[in-house]
C-alpha cells in the first residue's frame, strides 16, 4: 500500500511539474522574440487587452503563435502514444507510419491542383491525406497470416511513407510554382498562423484526444499481448481502431496547421512512461502536457538563436529529438 502512495505522490508532483512548465513556456512564447516583452506587459495584454504596441503584438501575433504550439504539440504528442500503444512499438510515430506523410501530400495536391493558399483551407486536405494513408498502412499490415502485427505495421507504414514520398517529389516538379509555397509548409512552424486556424482545428483536437484516452485500459491490456488483452476482456480490433481513428484525426489537426514537426511524437511518450510509469491513463494527460512544452520551448530558441531571422519550430525539435533518438536505439541494443 506505502509503495502505491508513493506512486501516487511521485505521479501528482510530476504533473503539477509539468503544468508549472507548461504556463513558464507559455509565458515565455508570449514574452521571447525580435520585439521583447516584459511579463507584466504581456499578463496586461492578455488580461486587460491594452492598447500599447507590446500589447498588439501579444495578442494579435504570439497569442494565436501560442495557441497553435499548445494544441500541435498536444495533439502530436498523444499521437505518438497511442501509436506506439496500438503497434507495440517504441519507435512509432505519425512520421514513421506513414501518416504525416499523408498529409503533406493532401497539402500537395491542395496547392498544386485545387488551388488552395491559405493554411485554413490545407486542413481538410491534410486530414483527409492523414486518413487516407492510416487506412492503407492498416490494410496492409491487416492481410495475410496474423493480422495487423506490430512488425506489419512498421514495414506497411514504412512501404506507404516512401510511395507518398515519391508522390509528393512528382508533383512538385511538375508543378514549379508550388514548390515555394510547399517548402514553408514542409518545413514545420507554428509562425504566420492566425485565430482562423485555431478555430478550424480545436474541434478535431477534442475528438482525437477523448477517442485516445477512452482506449487508455486497452492500451495497457494490449502492452502485455493481445491473447492476454482479450483474456482481460478487452476488444483488442476495437482498442485498435478507435485509438488509431484518434491518433489519425490528432496528426491531421498537428500537421495542417504546422506542418510535419518531426520527434514529439517519437520522444514525448518515452519521457511521459519514464516519469510516470506505464499506465497509459496517466501517461497519456502527462505527454498532452510535455508536448507543448517540447514544442513551445523549440519555438522560443529558434527566435532568439540568429536574430532577426527565426529556426523554424520543426528544425529545433529535429536538433532535439535527433539525440534523443540514437540515445533510444542504443539503450534498446544493449542486451537486457
Amino acid at each position: 500500500m506505502s509503495a502505491r502512495r508513493a506512486l501516487a505522490a511521485r505521479r501528482i508532483g510530476w504533473t503539477a511539474a509539468a503544468v508549472t512548465a507548461l504556463l513558464l513556456a507559455v509565458l515565455f512564447s508570449l514574452a521571447v522574440g525580435a520585439r521583447p516583452v516584459a511579463p507584466s506587459a504581456v499578463l496586461d495584454a492578455v488580461l486587460n487587452g491594452g492598447d500599447s504596441a507590446d500589447a498588439e503584438v501579444v495578442r494579435e501575433l504570439r497569442v494565436p503563435r501560442t495557441l497553435i504550439g499548445l494544441m500541435v504539440g498536444a495533439a502530436l504528442a498523444l499521437a505518438g502514444t497511442a501509436l506506439q500503444g496500438i503497434t507495440r512499438n517504441p519507435i512509432a510515430d505519425p512520421g514513421i507510419l506513414g501518416i504525416s506523410q499523408g498529409a503533406s501530400v493532401g497539402v500537395v495536391l491542395a496547392i498544386a491542383f485545387a488551388g488552395v493558399h491559405t493554411l485554413a483551407g490545407y486542413v481538410w486536405f491534410a486530414f483527409a491525406g492523414a486518413a487516407i494513408a492510416s487506412v492503407a498502412v492498416y490494410a496492409i499490415a491487416a492481410r495475410g497470416r496474423g493480422g495487423a502485427t506490430p512488425v506489419k505495421l512498421a514495414l506497411g507504414g514504412a512501404a506507404i511513407n516512401a510511395l507518398l514520398v515519391s508522390v509528393t517529389t512528382g508533383v512538385l516538379t511538375t508543378k514549379a510554382a508550388a514548390l515555394d509555397e510547399f517548402r514553408f509548409w514542409q518545413v514545420g512552424s507554428v509562425s504566420g498562423r492566425d485565430a482562423e486556424v485555431v478555430d478550424q482545428i480545436w474541434p478535431f483536437l477534442l475528438v482525437g484526444a477523448v477517442l485516445v484516452m477512452a482506449v487508455a485500459r486497452g492500451l495497457d491490456a494490449l502492452a502485455l499481448g493481445e491473447d492476454v488483452a482479450k483474456g482481460l476482456g478487452q476488444n483488442v480490433a476495437t482498442v485498435r481502431i478507435a485509438g488509431g481513428v484518434g491518433a489519425t484525426v490528432l496528426t491531421g489537426v498537428g500537421v495542417a496547421a504546422a506542418g510535419p514537426i518531426a520527434f514529439i511524437g517519437l520522444a514525448v511518450p518515452h519521457i511521459a512512461r519514464a516519469i510516470v510509469g506505464s499506465d497509459h491513463r496517466w501517461v497519456l494527460p502527462m505527454a498532452a502536457l510535455i508536448g507543448p512544452v517540447m514544442l513551445l520551448v523549440s519555438d522560443v530558441i529558434g527566435r532568439i538563436v540568429f536574430p532577426p531571422s527565426e529556426v523554424p519550430a520543426g528544425v529545433m525539435t529535429a536538433l532535439i529529438g535527433v539525440p534523443f533518438l540514437v540515445g533510444l536505439v542504443r539503450r534498446k541494443a544493449v542486451p537486457a
